[in-house]
């Protein structure tokens, strides 16, 4: 059958992990004529091109949706979609409001808001682990964080939801989703120029004093910080902790030894079974030749670190899930200066949620059948779990 590989394609959705295997096997520098990428499917090619910042560049963005795509995108993606020196500065400055010491101090009030969620759901039996935990949890901790009212939390998960996810096989965003996108800005910025007037103890208030002598983040950096926090912060959490808990559900040993606190083990074999990121997007300074492959300046290289995380040169048996798998090798956080700026809150959200769990639930189940999937170029995950719980 013919190799054909496409991020938008449903069917990738649903698996990705037999095309990946083809790919890593059959065509390690795979060419797609049509949406015009060229993809990276092996460990060792996806780290080296991560850490080669200067031959694969980030300015044109992480996703390549036309909406997205090109140098508009570090509107969109912040420090995230630029290269040095404008990678270095605002990614420094955004480090000095967003220091270890403020994740970690969220710790307290993460588990109060994790119990606050989970009483009712374990209480009622059977819930959605989506809808009612896995999108509300991750939303709660981000706004508590960057200080967003209470009131204003769900409406922002729902604007996040719009932009990342669609219904159709589509290669471009929705309207819809482009109205989003400005609704978040709106809001945003009204929530900056507020906090300009009175600061509070908050990533926001952080923000508005991160200075580099004098050099401070304008407010429109500002809001595409805040912004970037919507899908690395909001929708990654969300999509990780599903898979998480999908991948103990379709393995009762594993479950069992997760759910009798191996959470480190748990969450750290789950993101690279089938994590929520499956892809990163680069574009070449200079012309290159890898695998006797030539590929030109300007080339979309579509880094395949969904694949990378199942390449058996590194993971023996990397299609099992293994709780005592060395994971080190992991590339779920990235590589080189692009690492992952919030992997310390990402794991401390779900070290709570799911200490929080275990210390209530003696095992669960998950109904497949009636289990919805995401539809994204770049992420995987659920937008519906059905789950039944037996408590301890």
């Amino acid at each position: 059958m013919q190799l054909r590989y496409s991020p938008y394609d449903f069917d990738v959705h649903a698996d990705p992990y037999p095309y990946y295997a083809r790919l890593r096997s059959e065509a390690p520098i795979y060419r797609n004529e049509t949406d015009d990428f060229w993809a990276f499917s092996r460990h060792a090619d996806v780290l080296s091109a991560l850490r080669d910042s200067d031959r694969y560049s980030s300015v044109n963005g992480l996703r390549m949706e036309p909406a997205f795509w090109g140098p508009q995108a570090e509107h969109f993606f912040s420090f995230v979609a630029m290269d040095p020196p404008k990678h270095t500065r605002l990614r420094g400055l955004v480090t000095r409001a967003f220091t270890a010491h403020r994740v970690q101090a969220l710790e307290p009030r993460l588990t109060e808001i994790a119990r606050g969620l989970l009483e009712p759901l374990l209480e009622r039996g059977s819930f959605d682990l989506m809808a009612d935990f896995a999108g509300p949890f991750p939303t709660d901790v981000i706004s508590e964080l960057v200080g967003v009212p209470e009131s204003d939390r769900e409406m922002l998960r729902k604007l996040g939801m719009e932009i990342m996810y669609t219904e159709e096989e589509s290669t471009d965003l929705r309207p819809e989703a482009m109205a989003a996108i400005g609704a978040l800005v709106g809001y945003y910025t009204e929530l900056t120029i507020e906090r300009s007037k009175e600061r509070r103890d908050d990533l926001l208030s952080g923000l508005l004093d991160a200075a580099d002598g004098d050099d401070r983040l304008t407010p429109e950096e500002i809001v595409g910080v805040l912004i970037l926090l919507v899908g690395a912060g909001i929708e990654t959490s969300m999509l990780t902790f599903g898979n998480a808990w999908n991948a103990a559900a379709q393995h009762p040993k594993q479950r069992q030894q997760a759910l009798d606190g191996r959470v480190d083990d748990w969450i750290a074999e789950a993101m690279r079974w089938d994590p929520a990121t499956q892809t990163q997007l680069r574009t070449t300074t200079a012309p290159i030749t890898l695998h006797d492959t030539d590929i030109p300046a300007g080339a979309r290289i579509l880094l395949l670190t969904g694949s990378a995380n199942r390449d058996p040169e590194v993971f023996t048996d990397p299609d099992a899930f293994d709780l005592d798998r060395d994971t080190a090798a992991s590339l779920v956080f990235g590589s080189g200066r692009h690492h992952c700026l919030g992997s310390n809150l990402a794991l401390l959200e779900l070290r709570v949620a799911l200490r929080e769990i275990n210390a209530r639930v003696a095992d669960f189940e998950v109904d497949l059948a009636g289990a919805k999937r995401i539809h994204a170029s770049n992420n995987r995950g659920f937008a519906s779990l059905p789950t039944t719980v037996t408590l301890r």
